[in-house]
């Protein structure tokens, strides 16, 4: 489920007249059932509301004060969170000839038009207080105090996202409310300035409003009313080009609700920055993602957690159990497990996120980064355990053929990074069995993308746009340690086989490589110099472009010797990549050597 929280006024929202009618009790009784929870956010004091309302056990938390104390109606405790009313203010009140005055643990209550007499006493006593207001009802309160902040810390007591919840009113002190939450509605009879602000306008009143949504909650999970609302989208970029309904400049986003992205292109052609920049702004939105990151290229990402190395795999439950706490972004490091081990992996993976996500709502977003190991192509464990409700989800890969049909089944929108991604489509929509696009833009620069998207009710496919990709705000250091003396798996690693296969040396790092490049005879590092091995390794797995480039230089060169190419190349290393002063080398696999075998 998206939305595990209804967040509700009480007053002329879920109340009409200080009462809540059988019929909405019914329906906060059907939320409740489903899982949900119900919090209570009102502007009443506490004492009064639990005077008038008799039923506080259907709320898992009670709000009450503006935000000022927050009740369970479960262990009957209170926590205040905010201070008192200072005692001169309210001296000053009472002086100043103040009839209907309310003193609560945290606000001072009257109505207008003695608010007049409010802003006088804080202007002549200097004091650092703020004026609400709700209707006729003006409430003072310390600053900071408000309706959003309350609800933020009732949610954080017990673990939930404020992305995971609805909010609904009707005044002037709901704007805090309705903003905090990923889903905003008004009762009709709400003021206009709150209508206008919902994304959701309610058909009734009241308690009828409430339940009319509840029942929109109960229907679909809101997803037919989150399709017209896109201030919760992400952006992806600007549009490079315009048609007869988008002009050139608009933003580009993916949507919570449906988006299952396949991110495809060619090493080195932008995919990992364009993911970076998409995982910062997943953050600053206050979405939680878990990513899966096999070979550790993101462990240098600042806002998340990184759990897993080249000595140690991660363990499902130690992921779920990071993940409990709303704010905390996971990656999760998989150098440790093997290629052959990564669906499996991934399968028992899936299922805890799965659980995790009907009991929470969470992690918002699920990305795999070199999907095609954890999705292979033939049968595997993670197909079987794909949800169907999959959203939202990035999926990232060099080769999109290389992917399940099951996977490629429930992508609703390619993204085709940097030079060479109209090929990247085109081998998407042929594995994926979709016609593809018959003319597509000449040419995709780096730090584009082209973006082809599924007709919103699961059909075709609109035309493919160009998009100048967002930037990431901070720039992406590489991994340099990893590549440099970590533990790469075997099947990442580099072997020094030669031309008869005789040898099976793996270098599980570039400072073995160094090393091994120095003993091995030299028709083996002839052999492989000639064939592009070096550069190969270099583009494809360290993903280093630049030094790719340089090697294949190299290797094209047929003047240098091998001693000569030898140092040609390990300059260009060193020049990248700091050395360790002692590096610890492994035992050489001998030829024949079990842990060796494969490439």
């Amino acid at each position: 489920m998206r939305f595990m929280v209804l967040a509700s006024d009480y007053d002329n929202t879920l109340a009409e007249n200080g009462r809540v009618s059988e019929t909405t009790w019914d329906a906060i009784d059907r939320l409740r059932a489903s899982g949900r929870h119900m919090i209570l956010v009102t502007g009443r004091e506490l004492d009064d509301l639990l005077t008038l309302c008799d039923r506080v056990d259907r709320f898992t938390l009670i709000v009450a004060e503006n935000g000022g104390v927050i009740y369970s109606p479960v262990t009957r405790e209170r926590k205040l969170l905010a201070p008192p009313p200072p005692p001169a203010f309210v001296e000053a009140m009472k002086k100043a000839g103040v009839r209907h005055l309310g003193v609560s643990q945290t606000l001072v209550a009257t109505v207008r038009p003695y608010d007049e007499q409010a802003h006088a006493a804080i202007r002549d006593l200097g004091l650092d207080l703020h004026v609400v207001y709700n209707g006729d009802a003006v409430m003072v309160l310390a600053p900071g105090v408000s309706k959003a902040s309350g609800l933020l810390a009732a949610l954080d007591e017990l673990s939930l996202s404020p992305r995971n919840a609805v909010g609904v009113g009707d005044a002037q002190n709901d704007h805090p409310l309705l903003d905090a939450c990923e889903m905003s509605a008004a009762v009709s009879n709400a003021i206009p300035a709150l209508k206008s602000h919902a994304d959701i306008v309610l058909k009734s009143e009241c308690g009828a409003g409430v339940t009319e949504l509840i029942d929109a909650i109960l229907a679909d999970d809101l997803a037919a009313a989150s399709e017209r609302v896109t201030r919760r989208n992400v952006l992806l970029g600007q549009r490079a080009d315009g048609d007869a309904k988008r002009e050139e400049g608009e933003p580009e986003t993916l949507a919570p609700q449906r988006t299952v992205a396949l991110i495809a292109g060619q090493s080195g052609g932008g995919k990992s920055t364009l993911i970076t920049g998409l995982m910062e702004r997943l953050v600053a939105a206050g979405y939680q993602f878990c990513a899966l990151d096999p070979e550790g290229d993101f462990d240098t990402f600042e806002n998340a957690l990184p759990i897993g190395d080249a000595e140690t795999a991660p363990k499902a439950d130690d992921i779920t159990r990071l993940l409990h706490q709303p704010s905390q972004s996971v990656l999760v490091n998989l150098m440790r497990v093997t290629f052959a081990d990564r669906p499996a992996y991934c399968a028992s993976v899936l299922a805890h996120m799965q659980k995790s996500r009907a009991l929470t709502g969470r992690p918002h977003w699920m990305l795999f980064d070199e999907a095609h190991h954890f999705f292979p192509a033939s049968i595997n464990p993670a197909d079987e355990v794909l949800p169907d409700q999959l959203a939202p989800a990035l999926f990232v890969t060099v080769h999109p053929e290389q992917l399940s049909p099951r996977l490629l089944d429930r992508v609703t929108v390619f993204i085709g990074a940097g030079p060479g991604a109209q090929t990247s489509l085109e081998e998407f929509a042929r594995a994926a069995g979709h016609d593809a696009p018959g003319a597509l833009p000449d040419d995709i620069k780096p730090g584009q993308a082209l973006v082809w998207r599924r007709e919103a009710d699961g059909g075709g496919w609109t035309e493919p746009v160009v998009v100048h990709v967002e930037p990431a705000k901070t720039q992406r250091r590489r991994h340099v340690r990893k590549y440099a003396e970590g533990m790469l798996i075997p099947e990442r690693s580099f072997y020094f086989r030669g031309p008869d296969n005789k040898l099976n040396l793996r270098a599980h790092n570039l400072v073995l490589f160094l090393e091994l490049a120095e003993g091995v005879d030299e028709e083996t590092w002839m052999f492989h110099l000639r064939q592009g091995d070096y550069s190969t390794w270099f583009r494809d797995v360290i993903g280093d472009t630049s030094l790719a480039d340089e090697a294949q230089a190299v290797e094209a060169n047929e003047g240098l010797s091998a001693k000569e190419s030898i140092e040609a190349i390990r300059k260009a290393v060193e020049e990248r990549y700091t050395q360790p002063e002692n590096p610890v080398l492994p035992n050489i696999l001998a030829p024949g050597s079990k842990d060796g075998d494969g490439a």
